[in-house]
């Protein structure tokens, strides 16, 4: 299953990475090689300063060797060797109209100490982080991930949208990240489900993401736009930031195993603002985001 599930995250890194190229037109994709010490290394390609995409990374990783006692303790067994691997990906936008957007699907083994595999899992998801409201972008994200989810179980979808209105969520701020999409973890053997039936239901997830994403960017990139939407935009970003470095359990996986450090926190938008006590104006567009963001809706 690794060796299959690691051949799938490089054929979609590069099927990704292809069309947002063509769709920015100016900039490319860097291509970084890395290895890890402990065992297994990755492939990170971001992009920067870009017409549409000011940056945004495409990783994919494939690490292996002894679990660190950090995460011993978090998986709550003792001395194990594993296996992780997964594409991560994370777009911020240039215009503000155009909203970040976030996916993750991922593979884990542990073994005993003769190599048998004793528990094994997929996880993952993908989510939008708008920073100017198109409700009609919202319900479309959302129907790309519900047609990929109902092709296996028809309760998968409020799931999976419950799972992630709850994870990415800041609560220190009493605020949603973004307007959510699916997140699922822990997929194991079931009596309904197969490890081949996650396998096939994660990588249907995985090929639905440039039909949920790409139509909201073609739609946005060339809206007019000013500088107070930028600093909007930034200071958003700013609540992003706060999430991935507070909450995020891959960002908190990735510095506990030794992971590359440009990858792990490749992230990071560029351009942030932390602006003190900032409160948008009241009946503002601003505003209409921050009443969704703290109240999560039903999109379909």
């Amino acid at each position: 299953m690794k060796e299959k599930f690691y051949s799938y995250i490089q054929e979609l890194q590069n099927s990704i990475t292809s069309k947002l190229e063509n769709i920015d037109g100016e900039a490319k994709f860097h291509e970084d090689i890395w290895k890890r010490s402990e065992g297994g290394g990755g492939r990170t390609r971001v992009i920067q300063n870009g017409k549409v995409f000011e940056k945004g990374g495409v990783n994919i990783s494939a690490v292996h060797g002894k679990l660190p006692k950090s995460m011993q303790s978090y998986f709550k067994v003792g001395d194990v060797d594993f296996f992780a691997c997964g594409l991560s990906l994370v777009i911020h936008p240039k215009n503000p109209m155009v909203p970040t957007v976030h996916a993750n699907w991922r593979y884990f083994e542990m073994y005993s100490n003769t190599g048998e595999i004793v528990d094994q899992w997929f996880g993952g998801g993908q989510d939008l982080t708008p920073y100017y409201l198109f409700e009609e972008d919202a319900m479309h994200f959302h129907a790309v991930c519900k047609s990929a989810c109902d092709m296996y179980n028809n309760e998968f979808y409020p799931l999976y949208k419950a799972r992630c209105d709850e994870y990415f969520y800041n609560s220190h701020r009493s605020e949603a990240r973004g307007i959510g999409g699916l997140f699922f973890d822990y997929c194991k053997a079931n009596d309904d489900m197969s490890m081949e039936d996650w396998y096939n239901f994660v990588t249907q997830v995985g090929d639905s993401f440039l039909d949920a994403y790409v139509p909201i960017v073609e739609k946005r990139m060339d809206l007019p736009y000013n500088d107070a939407n930028r600093d909007w935009q930034e200071i958003r970003r700013g609540r992003y930031v706060e999430f991935n470095l507070v909450h995020d359990k891959g960002t908190l996986f990735g510095l506990k195993t030794n992971g590359r450090i440009e990858s792990i926190l490749m992230s990071l938008p560029p351009r942030v603002q932390w602006v003190y006590d900032h409160h948008p104006e009241q009946g503002s567009e601003e505003e209409k985001l921050i009443q969704i963001l703290k109240h999560p809706k039903a999109w379909v």
